[in-house]
């Protein structure tokens, strides 16, 4: 017999000493949120993650993911880099008013969080092995079909928002999630109320209005996808809307009440990295595909590739040569834009065109 209260007091301790911020035990059945999953589908809202799809209830049930999948173990980790300053949040409004300067979503500056999670649950699956004898297990991290923010939120991981991720009081959203799906029967901890309340900062920050409702967002209007999941041309009407974002958005985390208590991070590994710490998009659109692979060598960002990443920092370069008051500024956007003209990839061309296009009089 497994003594629940001492395990679960143990992989919080491990979990600690692991970077982890706080350690859960959810349940199975999720039965009551397939309707929701089925729902978002069939409105198209997942864009061209044709893989959400195809995945269907899978998603939704963890036995069905890891066969004998009796309980799943839940973990979150802070990101904020360990000097991010106490009014982070304006710092970052801020970047993001000066369009000249790229804009890199937090939790993707440092080194990518697939890597540093999977091997601390692997670590710590692997002392719950120690403690309570062979078990079987796998560890995820947004790296298979799973609900993450159902199951920590079942777990008290914290609460859904209305921006459809994790909120926690004590540190708001600025964390990543993962999960050891085991077969072993755990007392499942337990879950928090939602203190959202009337607030609708999240909805009326999205740029491009993807939170269409409070707890719903349409994937194919949100800038993470455009930038990150989305391989092909993006849509003209949403571009002037993506400002300077070349990789992901952290809008509706910004404008978050919650994210005031966002807590930093023990580990350098979310630090940003050298090439992104204050980047203009000229320097970033002057990589070649050697320099992108080096400063990216570890990185989330690499998993789009050169490509993808030009036709970003188009987008980018676009706005800021419609919004350049100075005709110096224009000229030098201007000219780093032509520099690529006779790019082999014809989207990258095509975005490329239309960001000339913007220094035009309407």
């Amino acid at each position: 017999m497994i003594d629940q209260t001492r395990l679960l007091s143990q992989l919080q301790t491990w979990g600690q000493q692991l970077g982890f911020s706080q350690i859960g035990v959810a349940p199975v059945d999720l039965s009551t949120a397939e309707p929701g999953l089925l729902a978002w589908l069939a409105e198209g809202f997942h864009g061209d993650m044709g893989y959400m799809a195809r995945h269907g209830l899978t998603r939704a049930r963890p036995a069905t993911l890891v066969p004998g999948t009796l309980s799943v173990i839940t973990a979150r980790m802070n990101y904020l880099p360990s000097g991010t300053p106490q009014d982070w949040q304006t710092v970052e409004w801020a970047r993001l008013s000066r369009p000249q300067e790229a804009q890199v979503s937090v939790y993707a500056r440092g080194r990518d969080y697939h890597k540093v999670l999977r091997q601390r649950l692997e670590k710590l699956a692997q002392q719950v092995q120690n403690l309570v004898g062979p078990m079987g297990y796998r560890a995820f991290t947004d790296s298979a079909p799973v609900l993450e923010v159902e199951l920590a939120q079942r777990s008290g991981l914290g609460w859904r928002g209305k921006h459809t991720l994790l909120l926690n009081r004590d540190a708001g959203s600025m964390f990543f999630l993962g999960e050891i799906f085991v077969n072993l029967a755990l007392t499942p901890t337990e879950a928090t109320e939602a203190h959202c309340g009337n607030c609708t900062a999240c909805l009326s920050a999205c740029p491009t209005l993807a939170i269409v409702a409070p707890y719903k967002l349409d994937a194919r209007r949100c800038i993470s996808y455009l930038t990150i999941e989305h391989e092909g041309t993006i849509p003209h009407e949403l571009r002037p809307l993506m400002g300077n974002r070349i990789y992901g958005c952290d809008d509706c985390q910004l404008a978050c009440p919650w994210n005031k208590y966002a807590q930093r991070s023990a580990l350098p590994d979310f630090d940003p990295r050298e090439g992104l710490k204050a980047p203009t998009l000229i320097a970033l659109w002057h990589w070649d595909e050697p320099q992108f692979l080096h400063y990216t060598e570890g990185s989330a960002i690499r998993r789009i590739g050169h490509d993808r990443w030009l036709r970003n920092l188009a987008v980018a370069l676009g706005n800021a040569l419609r919004e350049a008051p100075e005709p110096a500024v224009k000229k030098a956007l201007r000219h780093a834009l032509a520099q690529r003209a006779g790019h082999a990839n014809p989207i990258v061309r095509e975005h490329l065109q239309w960001a000339l296009a913007q220094a035009e009089p309407a």
